[in-house]
C-alpha cells in the first residue's frame, strides 16, 4: 500500500541552531529575572528556593534524556514557563511561614504549620496545571507534545524540589541555629510587610464585572472582524521562512509570486526586513500540489533575491489541518470540563462555576488579543490557551483554598467579609507568582522570534488577565452564588459552604 505524505515540516540547520541558542539565552534571562525577584523578596530563603529550582531544571532535563525526548524550541519554552510556575510553591510556603510568624508562633511551629497549610494549596494548584498539560500532550502533536511533556515534568518534579529540598534546608537551620522565631527577611526592607492588607475588593465587584464583560464582548467583536489570523496548521497550505543578509525586496517577491497563480500569498517581514515569512493558500490537487507550490516559491526567491537561505518549510494538507482544528477545539473544551469537575469535587459547585465563568472570560480576552495583534493562530496558540486555562485555575484555587480554611476558622463571618479577608491574605502570593511567571516569559516574548511568539506573547497577556480576574471576576461570582443560595436555603448560615476536608 503506497504511503501518502499528508504533512511535512522542514527546518534548516541554521534556523535550528539559532533557535536553540535563542531559547537557551532567553531561558537564562528568564531564570536570572526570577532569581533576582525571589532573592529581593525573601533574601537567603529566596536563594535557597533558586537552588531548589536549579535542581528542578537538572532533574527535568535528566528525565527528558532518560525518556529519549528531543529538546525542541517549544520544549525549551515549556522548560522556561515551568521555572516560573515551579517557584509558586516556594512563594506559598514562604508567605505562609511569614503569616504564622506574625501570629506569634515559635520557629519550629511556624515552619511546620507553614508547610502543612501551604501543601494542600500547592497540590491543588499544580494538579490543575498538570491536567491541562496532560490534555495538551494527549491531543497535541509534534513540538506541542514536546512542550507539554517538558512543562509537565518540571511542574511534577517541583512538588518534590520546592517542598522536600527547601524543607530539609529549613530543618538544618532550625537544628543548628535554634532561633526563637523564623524570620524570612527580604533583601530590601521596603519590601517587608508587617501586616495583611485590608482592601475591600467586593465593593468594586460591579465595576470589575462590567469592565470584564465589556472587554470580552469587544473580544468577540474582534473575533468576528477582523478575525483570527489562522496559520498553516489550521488552513492548510505552505509556510516558508526565508532569511537574507540584506533587507528583502518585498515588492519584487510579491510580483514574482503573483505570476505563479498560486492564489492568496501573504508576505510578512521582520528583523529589519532580513527575515520574511511567506504563506501560500492551500492548493487544489492534494499534497503533491502543495509540494510543487513550495518548490515554485523557492525558485522565485532564488531569482529575485539571490543568496536567500530557506530556514523553514511547512506543508500541511487539508485533511491534517481539519484534524488539527478539531483536536484543538476538543482539547480546550476537555480542559475546561476537567477543571470544572476537579474544582467541584475538591471544593463545591459555586467555586467551580465561578472558576469556569472566569476562565471563559480570560480565554475570550486572549482570543480577542490574538485577533487584534494578528499573531499566527495555530497549534502554538492553542498550546498557549490550554496553558492559560491551567494557569488561570491555578491562581483561583489558591484563593479558594484560603476561603475554605477561613470558613472553618470563622463559621459566623459574613460571606463578603470572608472573601475580602481571603483575597487580602493571598494577595502577596498572587502578585508574586504572577510576577515570576511574567518574568519567565518576557525574554521569550521579546526576543523569541516568530517560532514561539504565538505562544509567549499571548501568555504574557494571559498572565496579567488571570491575575486580575481572580479578584474582580471569580470572587464576585462566588459572592453572588453564595448570596443566592442563602436566600433559597434560609436554614443555612450566610457563609460559604464548607466542603468536607480532603
Amino acid at each position: 500500500m503506497p504511503l501518502e505524505i499528508i504533512e511535512e515540516r522542514t527546518v534548516g540547520a541554521d534556523l535550528g541552531a539559532d533557535a536553540i541558542a535563542m531559547g537557551l539565552w532567553t531561558g537564562l534571562a528568564g531564570f536570572a529575572l526570577i532569581a533576582a525577584m525571589m532573592i529581593a523578596l525573601y533574601g537567603t530563603w529566596g536563594a535557597v528556593a533558586i537552588g531548589a529550582l536549579l535542581i528542578n531544571v537538572a532533574l527535568t532535563i535528566s528525565a527528558l534524556v532518560l525518556l529519549g525526548a528531543t529538546l525542541t524550541l517549544p520544549g525549551i519554552a515549556g522548560l522556561i514557563l515551568g521555572m516560573g510556575l515551579a517557584v509558586d510553591a516556594n512563594v506559598l510556603i514562604n508567605e505562609r511561614i511569614r503569616e504564622e510568624t506574625r501570629a506569634g508562633k515559635r520557629a519550629a511551629s511556624a515552619v511546620q504549620s507553614g508547610f502543612d497549610r501551604a501543601y494542600r494549596a500547592i497540590l491543588d494548584s499544580n494538579l490543575t496545571t498538570l491536567i491541562a498539560t496532560a490534555l495538551l500532550f494527549w491531543l497535541g502533536s509534534g513540538p506541542v507534545r514536546g512542550f507539554a511533556l517538558t512543562m509537565g515534568l518540571g511542574i511534577a518534579i517541583s512538588l518534590f524540589t520546592a517542598v522536600a529540598v527547601v524543607r530539609a534546608a529549613m530543618d538544618i537551620h532550625l537544628r543548628r541555629q535554634r532561633p526563637k522565631t523564623f524570620e524570612i527577611k527580604p533583601l530590601f526592607q521596603f519590601l517587608a510587610s508587617a501586616r495583611v492588607p485590608s482592601y475591600r475588593f467586593m465593593r468594586a465587584r460591579f465595576a470589575g464585572l462590567a469592565v470584564s464583560l465589556a472587554l470580552s464582548l469587544a473580544s468577540v467583536g474582534l473575533f468576528v472582524s477582523p478575525g483570527l489570523n489562522y496559520g498553516v496548521d489550521f488552513r492548510g497550505g505552505v509556510l516558508i521562512e526565508a532569511r537574507s543578509e540584506a533587507p528583502a525586496d518585498l515588492g519584487a517577491m510579491r510580483t514574482g509570486m503573483e505570476a505563479l497563480n498560486l492564489g492568496e500569498v501573504s508576505l510578512q517581514d521582520s528583523d529589519g526586513g532580513r527575515s520574511v515569512l511567506i504563506r501560500v493558500e492551500e492548493q487544489p490537487g492534494g499534497e503533491a500540489a502543495q509540494t510543487a507550490a513550495a518548490e515554485a516559491v523557492k525558485s522565485v526567491l532564488a531569482e529575485v533575491s539571490p543568496g536567500t537561505d530557506i530556514d523553514r518549510v511547512e506543508i500541511v494538507g487539508p485533511r491534517v489541518s481539519a484534524e488539527l482544528a478539531v483536536a484543538g477545539l476538543i482539547a480546550v473544551a476537555a480542559a475546561s470540563l476537567a477543571m470544572l469537575g476537579y474544582i467541584w469535587a475538591r471544593f463545591d459547585w459555586p467555586y467551580a462555576v465561578g472558576a469556569i465563568a472566569t476562565l471563559v472570560l480570560d480565554v475570550t480576552k486572549t482570543v480577542g488579543f490574538l485577533a487584534l495583534t494578528g499573531l499566527d493562530f495555530g497549534l502554538t496558540a492553542i498550546a498557549a490557551l490550554l496553558t492559560l486555562i491551567g494557569y488561570s485555575v491555578n491562581d483561583k484555587v489558591v484563593v479558594y483554598d484560603r476561603m475554605r480554611e477561613n470558613a472553618d476558622r470563622h463559621p459566623d463571618m459574613q460571606l463578603r467579609e470572608l472573601i475580602d479577608l481571603s483575597i487580602n491574605q493571598t494577595l502577596a502570593r498572587s502578585l508574586y507568582t504572577s510576577g515570576t511567571a511574567l518574568l519567565a516569559m518576557l525574554p521569550m516574548a521579546i526576543w523569541g522570534g516568530a517560532a514561539v511568539q504565538s505562544f509567549a506573547i499571548p501568555m504574557v497577556f494571559g498572565i496579567v488577565v488571570a491575575a486580575s480576574s481572580s479578584i474582580f471576576i471569580a470572587a464576585p461570582i462566588l459572592l453572588f452564588l453564595g448570596d443566592w443560595r442563602r436566600r433559597n436555603r434560609p436554614v443555612e448560615q450566610a457563609t460559604v459552604k464548607r466542603p468536607v476536608a480532603p
